[in-house]
């Protein structure tokens, strides 16, 4: 997969390009459709299958305030869609200048002009342009000018719930690591750098990796969950706290990632380590002692080695 973040050029080198135009911020469940779709579309005519995103999110341009905590890194969201089998990757810049582009501008300029699209592939809830005025319905009106075929991808449900990151979002809120990961596809992830913590875990005979969380990102509501923990390439299970260690820190308002692996000998200082999440535990509890706190880590532990 190739990505670019400007289009110049592009509708020379890439025939039959089909675009999947979105956000696709957690690539969920449905946002798989819709560029499965795109990609199935573009290879079976010998063309290029694309994908039109945008870097930042255009809610951090737009209303910074109202931007919601990303559900993937703009790494993570590179591998996921090389995985899907996407050609190109075209990681747009959103300005304030771009954001006041009509819909029949963005159309003429952009998707034909410079990308002479022959498909494209949309949700049914997908708009653009200034305002967000461009529809599906506007992008039919203008297919048959621009001799491109539109594909528009109905909801997708799982539980009768329509997938949205939003409801993603809402369910990591509550902790409900295994519900979102139904909607998701995989299991709900925080990847980052171990750094240097208080080393109090070696103290109470559980080792942690504190994971250094990159800002803006979403993670799980405060608490102690089972986890599967990519390492070097090998997968260990693992109990992660989430949370603000109030039994030692009673007024932190910082959000920490800890996580002890199983069975594990080695250092992980430095190292890029993906916490995925597969189940709640328990919630994150203030304790009396040192001592209560060691029971309770292992029957968190024992827990965690039931699959």
């Amino acid at each position: 997969m190739r990505i670019y973040e400007s289009l110049e050029g592009l509708k020379n080198r890439y025939p039959g390009i089909v675009v999947a135009l979105g956000n696709f911020d957690g690539i969920h469940l449905g946002h798989q459709k819709l560029i499965g779709e795109a990609v199935t579309s573009a290879h079976r005519s010998g063309g290029t299958a694309a994908v039109l995103t945008f870097y930042p999110h255009p809610l951090q341009v737009l209303r910074p305030e109202r931007t919601p905590p990303m559900l993937l890194s703009r790494e993570a969201k590179e591998n996921m869609m090389a995985q899907l089998g996407v050609d190109l990757l075209l990681m747009l810049p959103f300005t304030m200048e771009f954001a006041k582009r009509s819909p029949a501008d963005f159309i003429e300029k952009v998707l034909w002009g410079q990308l002479s699209v022959k498909g494209i592939v949309v949700g049914y809830n997908y708009t653009f342009g200034h305002q967000g005025r461009g529809t599906p319905e506007t992008l039919w009106q203008y297919g048959e000018k621009y001799d491109y075929f539109l594909n528009v991808i109905p909801p997708v449900k799982v539980g009768g719930q329509i997938v949205s990151s939003s409801l993603i979002r809402s369910k990591l809120a509550e902790g409900d690591v295994v519900s979102a990961r139904k909607l998701l596809g995989y299991y709900p992830f925080t990847e980052g750098t171990v750094v240097l913590g208080e080393r109090r875990g070696n103290t109470l005979g559980f080792p942690t990796a504190n994971v250094e969380c990159p800002e803006g990102m979403v993670v799980p509501a405060k608490g102690v969950y089972r986890v599967k923990v990519e390492v070097d390439h090998e997968i260990y299970i693992g109990v992660t706290n989430v949370g603000t260690k109030p039994t030692f820190h009673s007024n932190s308002q910082r959000t920490n990632i800890e996580v002890h692996l199983l069975d594990f000998c080695g250092d992980l200082y430095g190292k890029k380590i993906r916490v995925n999440y597969t189940r709640r535990l328990r919630d994150e509890k203030k304790f009396n002692s040192v001592t209560d706190l060691i029971q309770q880590i292992r029957m968190d532990v024992q827990n965690a080695r039931v699959d």
